[in-house]
């Protein structure tokens, strides 16, 4: 088995609900994310997939994260804008933009500051 890691960086605020009263407040952060793709069969020219690819996908993702208030965007009207729930969105977005075969988002990772970070896994 081969795995891909790619690292992309954000910032963006978002208010949490029902956690510690501090984080209840308006604050930001900037966001590391690391995004992991996998599969076991190297291509004709001995790679995975593109680098790329890869980065162009999750680059549109990023877009659409960076410089915004979280708990507005459509993804998050329901849910906490958590990490985890952050994690999650990158990476069933980018699960339906690769169509390499073979390929699949593995865990994608999302740190908040550099000692905290939450990671979606993909069974």
């Amino acid at each position: 088995m081969y795995e891909l890691k790619v690292v992309s960086r954000f910032a963006a605020a978002h208010q949490l609900k029902m956690v510690a009263e501090k984080c209840e407040n308006l604050h930001g952060h900037n966001w590391r994310v690391e995004v992991y793709v996998a599969g076991p069969e190297l291509n004709s020219a001995g790679v995975l997939m593109d680098f790329g690819e890869i980065k162009a996908h999750l680059r549109e993702i990023i877009n659409t994260l960076d410089h915004k208030f979280l708990n507005e965007l459509a993804f998050l009207k329901n849910g906490n804008p958590s990490s985890e729930n952050i994690a999650r969105y990158i990476a069933q977005t980018l699960s339906a933009k690769i169509d390499t075969p073979g390929v699949r988002v593995s865990r994608i990772g999302v740190w908040e500051s550099d000692d905290c970070c939450a990671t979606y896994i993909i069974p």
